[in-house]
């Protein structure tokens, strides 16, 4: 079912061959998605769906018509194409149409394991009957979802460029809750290699952390110092290195613009030990051998000790101002220059704080200031004098992204691992570590658990 370079490159040679337009953009791509489901310390559902499609691009005196569909027979195709040529001639003229890439050269990135594409229904079942055996035994409620997914696909362009890749990826989620309901653990962790996802490390952590936080307590929002567990980070920066676009500073409508069309290209914007790039051939986090508008995909530094070193420029506005086009970027990588402390010692050091391990339901209030709110969820403890004194109830924040990582709001930084935003489910995942911040801004208490 799922494509080689073989096949995809017959199926984008077919959508081309039948495209009667100026320009033209074609792709292919095959799906395996494999889940089971567990809840109420019992397995609910299994499945596994396996889907191809198809899309293509086209522009005709400057307008741009697009279609899709998920049958590749050879009428399918060609009803897709003649769509978009239908699309094409009834659209405005597309302002920002660059013509599609001649051939490129990517250096092949491996983010494709066998192990991980043929893990079998029997063994996921066993690592979830071991889970749900521990959960038992602690008397907590264990639910989350195990997830496989294989994927394979290409596009080729009018102009003669063809890329080609194959990915998996295998994760885990998992949410322990008390019996009574008043307390919650949750831990998510993926990888591409199905032998370096390590699940009894995932519902050990959701069960301790549900056990540990029974009989939270109220206390009052402000701006407290707090450490933020690598999961917590994950979901405030696990897309950041994609939010450096220069148009929308160059525009005024970024935290890294600065009046009169200009950026703060080259600030001192973070704490000095932070540093934000992306790199394709990563082995923890391997991105796309291909970056944005097709490029090929390079190391990209886009903090440098915390200096704004590189904003991303498409290829369009490029042009618009007469510069090279910047090829990424393909994954988040945030590493510390200098000493890197461990949960622990952060927690040691702490006189008074907040521990957080987990955001959720987070959204955008202000790109200006790169703003914004959301609530903790599944385990927040207060810290006194170096220890954890007790569980607290969650709380509502407000809080901008520069103002959290500024200089001298950043007290030490933990060693990165590999770790994605809970609200993406383990699709993706990022390279971060522990951070413990002077101040972080609680504004209301929330009554999630």
């Amino acid at each position: 079912m799922l494509l080689d370079e073989k096949e995809a490159k017959a199926y984008t040679d077919k959508i081309l061959s039948l495209v009667n337009a100026d320009d033209a953009f074609a792709g292919v791509g095959s799906d395996r998605l494999m889940h089971l489901r567990f809840a109420a310390n019992s397995f609910l559902t299994s499945g596994q769906r396996d889907s191809r499609s198809a899309n293509v691009t086209v522009w005709i005196d400057g307008r741009r018509g697009s279609s899709s569909t998920n049958d590749l027979d050879d009428a399918s195709l060609k009803a897709m194409v003649e769509e978009a040529h239908r699309i094409a001639k009834l659209a405005p003229v597309d302002r920002e149409y660059m013509p599609t890439l001649g051939a490129q050269k990517y250096k092949p990135v491996t983010r494709h394991v066998d192990a991980t594409a043929k893990l079998s229904l029997r063994d996921r079942a066993r690592n979830i009957g071991r889970i749900l055996t521990e959960c038992e035994k602690n008397k907590v409620i264990g639910a989350g979802f195990h997830s496989a997914r294989v994927q394979a696909g290409a596009s080729a362009t009018k102009n003669g460029n063809f890329d080609y890749e194959k990915t998996t990826n295998v994760s885990l989620s998992m949410t322990a809750r008390t019996p009574d309901g008043t307390s919650s653990g949750y831990f998510l962790r993926s990888h591409y290699d199905i032998g370096k996802l390590d699940t009894d490390r995932i519902a050990r952590e959701a069960i301790r952390k549900a056990m540990d936080g029974r009989n939270a307590r109220t206390i009052d929002p402000g701006a407290y110092t707090v450490v933020l567990e690598p999961q917590a980070v994950a979901d405030l920066l696990g897309n950041l290195s994609f939010g450096f676009n220069a148009r929308n500073a160059e525009e005024g409508r970024s935290a890294y613009s600065l009046p009169g069309g200009k950026t703060k290209l080259g600030e001192q914007i973070f704490d000095e030990r932070i540093n934000i790039f992306s790199d394709p051939w990563n082995p923890d986090v391997p991105g796309s051998q291909s970056a944005q508008g097709g490029l090929p995909a390079e190391r990209l530094h886009l903090v440098r000790n915390g200096k704004l070193e590189n904003l991303i420029y498409n290829r369009f506005w490029a042009k618009q101002k007469d510069r090279e086009p910047t090829p990424g970027p393909v994954n988040t990588i945030m590493e510390a220059s200098g000493k890197k402390a461990t949960l622990e010692e952060m927690i040691k050091s702490t006189e008074r704080g907040i521990l957080v391990t987990r955001f959720w339901y987070i959204r955008s209030t202000d790109p200006r200031t790169a703003s914004s709110t959301g609530l903790t969820r599944d385990g927040v403890w207060l810290i006194e004098n170096g220890k954890i004194a007790y569980p607290v109830k969650n709380f509502r924040f407000n809080q901008s992204v520069t103002q959290m990582l500024a200089p001298g709001n950043v007290e030490t930084i933990g060693v990165s691992e590999r770790v994605g935003g809970s609200e993406g489910g383990g699709g993706s995942a990022s390279l971060l570590p522990a951070l413990k911040l002077k101040s972080f801004n609680f504004t209301s208490q929330s009554e999630a658990v």
